[in-house]
């Protein structure tokens, strides 16, 4: 649900509007968004004069038609339509404009939101702190919405101004009286509309939530459409896409019946201003005030213009009510990605050191900081070392974490290289998306390693044939379809030794290798020079370790076989 501060967000909608006009001027990109906003409002200003010109054209159009006039009928006709020739080619080149300043404009912030999000392990930390719903569909749609929408508004506001202006004095010199009806109709129609449609924020708001929840659902199971399946678990998961549902199509019933009472009083508004002029004016024209009767059709036009300027709240408010929505989404996000920065991921002191592994006086608590995990650990693993490490799972990922600077409870100092020379391998392999190649190799390593190495350490892994079922380094794959979990495994593996990284972590090798699959892979490790730790349970398969790390249930330790550390 949303919390007080949230449903006050439209007091903070136009900081946000001008607070992102700002960044992106401030942006890389902001010297060609300056000259497309230019451009734009030279479009427009021409836009505005050939619609003064037209009402003009209009009026004596109108009038020659009135007197038969031949002559004077097809001399406006002709100005009529080269107006309206000029129009078109003016609002293509204005259109055309505003899409590319808006592709700009979300290419921008969104690449800068990712770069935000992704940096310092932003990702990880908002998932951890769980403060924030569905971030993914926040810097996909909502920066979508929020850039496209932000420029239109800036648009209709510039374009409001510039119409206001431009009609004001064509309305008053045709009848003060209807300009003064024009503002105060306007201001009434404003605040009638904010009252009726106040309750679409907060509607919209939750809407955005609700179907992104829905459809994170749908995926969890197209996901896990076997596992499902062969745990006959259709029947909660129908259970809970149906909840899901629900929630989402009451919530949109709201916005609809909120939507249905705006608009009868909004189609009824704008019904009204077609009929406001003639009410006005007509009289005068039957009175004799009013000369020419194409003088009706021109108060028509202004003050449909004119309203048009001044009404923008009455006709964009349900557009207005979900930017609203869209601007405290995004900007939520952002300001939980500020949080994160703050957020704690460990009291540890750490310290560099490329060749070794030292933990010094490290305690390690559960979440909640109930239990003891590991007490006072100290130890020092040397680079080309192979240690088993054995522990209770809760302790077992405490430690991983820890190294890892993922972890938040705890004390203590840990010397390590930097997080680079570092890599872990956890029990179910992660293969991303993408080529094989890409999977095999971090980034920028594309072009520094050739295909033969890539070839001589599978070959080593005995992946030849696994290699040949991907179709080559470079097709992407479904990779859970295409290897079995132990491919899976030798594939991570196979990445550790093109990396060459100081240390790596290994966590329990053997529940998805065979023991002598498992004794290759730590030869291998070791004559690379690799410092390996195993993370166990209950012991990895009695293998050949230089120290085994013993941690029990109350979080005492203890190391068999310890080698001499190197001074």
């Amino acid at each position: 649900m949303i919390n007080r501060e949230t449903l006050k967000i439209a007091k903070e909608t136009w900081r946000r509007f001008m607070q992102a006009l700002k960044w992106l001027v401030q942006s890389k990109s902001g010297t060609r968004a300056i000259i497309f906003f230019a451009m734009l409002l030279g479009l427009m200003i021409a836009i505005n004069g050939l619609n003064v010109i037209n009402s003009y054209v209009g009026r004596d159009f109108m009038s020659a038609i009135e007197n038969r006039n031949q002559e004077a009928y097809y001399k406006f006709l002709f100005l009529y339509l080269v107006v309206f020739g000029l129009s078109t080619v003016v609002a293509v080149f204005f259109r055309f404009t505003e899409e590319r300043l808006g592709i700009l404009w979300r290419e921008q912030m969104t690449g800068q939101m990712l770069d935000y999000y992704m940096d310092e392990r932003k990702y990880y930390q908002l998932t951890m702190m769980n403060s924030v719903a569905n971030p993914d569909q926040r810097i996909a749609e909502d920066v979508k919405a929020f850039t496209s929408t932000t420029l239109s508004f800036t648009l209709l506001i510039l374009n409001g101004t510039v119409t206001a202006i431009s009609f004001s004095g064509v309305l008053w010199s045709i009848s003060p009286k209807l300009f003064v009806i024009a503002v105060l109709y306007s201001a009434c129609g404003s605040l009638l509309t904010i009252y009726l449609g106040k309750r679409l924020i907060r509607l919209n708001y939750q809407q955005s939530d609700l179907e992104a929840n829905f459809r994170a659902e749908l995926i969890h199971v197209r996901e896990n459409s076997e596992s499902i399946a062969l745990a006959h678990r259709e029947g909660r998961f129908r259970a809970r896409l149906h909840k899901r549902l629900y929630l989402l199509a009451l919530n949109f019933r709201g916005l609809i019946r909120v939507n249905r009472n705006l608009g009868f009083f909004t189609i009824g508004y704008n019904y009204m201003i077609q009929l406001i002029p003639a009410m006005i004016v007509a009289p005068l024209f039957i009175a004799g005030e009013v000369k020419d009767f194409g003088v009706i059709t021109q108060s028509a036009m202004a003050f449909a213009m004119l309203l048009g300027a001044f009404s923008l709240i009455v006709n964009q408010f349900q557009s207005i009510s979900a930017f609203t929505a869209v601007t405290a989404r995004l900007y939520q996000l952002n300001d939980a990605m500020h949080a994160a920065e703050n957020f704690p991921t460990c009291s540890f002191q750490t310290e560099v050191a490329t060749d070794r592994l030292v933990y010094e006086d490290v305690t390690l608590h559960n979440s909640d900081l109930t239990e003891v995990l590991i007490s006072k650990l100290t130890m020092q693993v040397e680079r080309g070392q192979c240690w088993l490490v054995t522990a209770p799972d809760e302790a077992k990922v405490a430690l991983f974490r820890a190294t890892a600077a993922v972890r938040e409870c705890g004390g203590g100092k840990i010397l390590r290289p930097s997080l680079d020379e570092l890599l872990f391998l956890p029990e179910r392999p992660y293969l991303p998306p993408g080529t094989l190649r890409e999977i095999l190799l971090r980034t920028g390593m594309e072009n520094t390693i050739e295909d033969d190495q890539i070839d001589r350490v599978l070959t080593t892994l005995h992946l030849e044939s696994a290699l040949e079922h991907a179709g080559g380094l470079d097709q992407e794959n479904d990779w859970d379809e295409i290897f079995s979990i132990g491919e899976q495994q030798l594939i991570a593996v196979a990445r550790l030794l093109l990396a060459k990284p100081s240390f790596v972590f290994l966590d329990r090798p053997g529940s998805s290798l065979a023991k002598p699959v498992v004794g290759h892979v730590l030869e291998l490790l070791k004559k690379a020079n690799i410092g390996v730790m195993v993370l166990s349970k209950n012991g990895e398969s009695r293998l050949r370790y230089d120290a085994v790390l013993k941690i029990a249930e109350d979080g005492s330790w203890q190391i068999q076989n310890a080698p001499p550390a190197k001074m």
